[in-house]
């Protein structure tokens, strides 16, 4: 940890870590396993096990998000291996906490795979946050637990630093998800086959604390509906609503009864239900549209709350593929590939539904929600779409022809979707074009988006110009109708609004796999500035910053097949 992290917090409504009031809601409400101890093994009847963490020999905090410090409310540590370090290692308990692991079950690559559960993550306990908001703290990477099965439980250096980076990044990016609050290295070595080619190697270990108000998934209650558990379904769907769906709270009454009623209950949870769908849609074409690939959309890996959780082998969509995936595991049947991802979105909404049906008993009611995510997901999509381009709305007539021809265009040859989108902007749409374009022809058209070609001699050879000069001709004739108007019921805008949008809805900075790769090996070598450096770009990812325009550039040649920069497994 770099000295800047050591410098404590300016705030003065901050507390110390040891200080925090704990209010321990989910474990409080819902039955737990009567028995303890870390040994795996099938739990039933249960919602969650009381388990602690394992220690471990040296703690050592390497970083720290001073603004989800602030949300939560605990001021940044003065020493990298205080008592912080200690607790949010797994060495320590707080006064109020009170460790768990939860039980979940789920569909992984499209098959029922039992129970599953917190097999390394421990959450600690709940915070009432500054601002109302319960929040849970929880450790990735502190060892087994009952869902460990044959694993250790713990997380090495470069998935931790990939999770505390990514959550922090899509939260600037305007992504619904899960944040993190410290990285901590354990002093001790994990072992690991990176990409299960038999070639296991010992790695340094970490723990990353991850912060949500709470980390339920669809798998949650997948394992109840399983094994017929069906009042521990509800009592979870009950406290659920109760906690983190205010607007669709059940009377107390209700919420005490075991047996859904025929009206108000089912109906309730028919609209908890749709309005999971909508989150789901608004989510995934979030997803899209900052180019982002979740890359294991198994069941217990979607959040209930519509967060972005769990993040491991992911990546960033450079050169556009609808058909890429960063999954080694998923490399031949590409299932959660990015052009895949609304389609398994709704392929797991409707595993939940099955889930549900005990309780909603009503199957129209589960199909009216999956119809929500469709057209929220369509509506959410083509909105966003419509910003990164400019448009003021979509739907005047050759827009599906103009957007259809654009992503045939982006895959004809390696085209980087981050900078083509953002590059896009700086298409002059005014008599400045014409200018260009009489000047130097489609040679000069498509010379203004050349800083997103991994091949410009490809891009710029005589026939793919030819289509790029085409389509940017009839992108800006059709940018110019906006300027004659009102268009599908919105005020038509300027050039300089245009221009805001685009840059709003067009990040230039994300988290590509070989920024995180390149903070990874500094952290190695002992050295923070590089996360650092990155955790201060990425709090800004639409800004200019030209200062660190070398962070926006394409992927670097030597990052294409590189370990980490490229392909990742589900260990990374």
């Amino acid at each position: 940890m770099s000295q800047s992290n050591l410098q404590p917090s300016t705030s003065t409504n901050l507390v110390d870590l040891g200080d925090v009031k704990f209010d321990n809601r989910f474990v409080r409400g819902l039955p737990g396993d009567p028995e303890t101890g870390n040994g795996s093994r099938q739990v039933s009847n249960a919602c969650y096990t009381h388990v602690e963490p394992t220690p471990v020999k040296a703690p050592r905090l390497l970083a720290w998000a001073d603004p989800v410090g602030e949300m939560l409310g605990i001021a940044r540590p003065n020493c990298s291996t205080g008592l912080e370090a200690q607790v949010l290692a797994g060495n320590g308990i707080l006064p109020g906490m009170q460790p768990y692991a939860a039980r979940y079950g789920g569909h992984q690559f499209g098959q029922w795979a039992g129970q599953l559960g917190d097999g390394r993550a421990i959450t600690l306990g709940e915070v009432l946050c500054p601002d109302g908001i319960h929040r849970e703290l929880q450790l990735k990477g502190a060892g087994r637990t009952p869902y460990s099965r044959t694993a250790d439980g713990r997380a090495v250096l470069r998935s931790s630093v990939r999770e505390f980076l990514c959550s922090e990044a899509m939260h600037y990016l305007g992504v619904p998800t899960t944040r993190a609050l410290s990285l901590v290295a354990t002093g001790e070595a994990v072992v690991r086959d990176m990409f299960y080619n038999g070639n296991p190697q010992a790695e340094p270990g970490a723990v990353v604390c991850r912060v949500a108000p709470s980390f339920v998934r669809f798998g949650n209650f997948e394992i109840f509906a399983a094994h017929g558990e069906l009042e521990l379904l509800k009592r979870l769907a009950d406290h659920v609503i109760s906690e983190h769906f205010a607007e669709l709270r059940l009377p107390r009454a209700m919420a005490d009864s075991i047996v859904p009623s025929p009206s108000l209950d089912r109906a309730t949870y028919a609209r908890w239900f749709e309005e999971i769908c909508r989150r789901t849609g608004v989510l995934i074409a979030h997803w899209m549209r900052v180019g982002f690939v979740h890359g294991v959309m198994n069941t217990d890996n979607m959040s209930i709350l519509g967060l972005t959780i769990d993040y491991g082998p992911y990546g960033w969509l450079e050169g556009f593929d609808l058909h890429w995936t960063p999954n080694t595991t998923d490399a031949h049947g590409r299932r959660y590939c990015f052009g895949n991802q609304p389609r398994i979105a709704q392929w797991n909404l409707i595993r939940l539904a099955n889930a549900l049906a005990p309780l909603i008993a009503d199957e129209a009611a589960l199909e009216h929600g999956l119809t929500v995510f469709a057209t929220t997901y369509e509506q959410t999509w083509r909105s966003m779409l419509g910003d990164k381009l400019g448009l003021v709305a979509l739907g005047h007539e050759g827009d599906e022809a103009l957007l259809a021809d654009l992503f045939e265009l982006l895959q004809q040859v390696e085209t980087d979707m981050t900078l083509f989108f953002r590059g896009l902007m700086n298409i002059p749409v005014d008599g400045a074009f014409e200018t260009i374009d009489r000047a130097g022809g489609e040679a000069a058209l498509a010379g203004m988006l050349r800083g997103a070609f991994y091949d410009e001699a490809q891009a710029l050879a005589p026939e793919h110009r030819a289509r790029l000069g085409s389509w940017l001709r009839r992108y800006v004739a059709r940018t110019r109708l906006d300027g004659q108007g009102v268009l599908d019921g919105r005020v038509a805008v300027s050039t300089s609004a245009r221009y805001e949008r685009m840059r709003l809805a067009n990040p230039k900075y994300v988290l590509r796999n070989y920024l995180a790769q390149q903070a990874i090996e500094a952290l190695e070598r002992d050295d923070a500035t590089v996360i650092e450096r990155l955790m201060d770009v990425l709090r800004n990812p639409y800004d200019e910053q030209p200062e660190h325009d070398e962070l926006a550039n394409r992927r670097p040649e030597w990052a294409r097949n590189k370990a980490g920069c490229s392909a990742l497994s589900c260990s990374s």
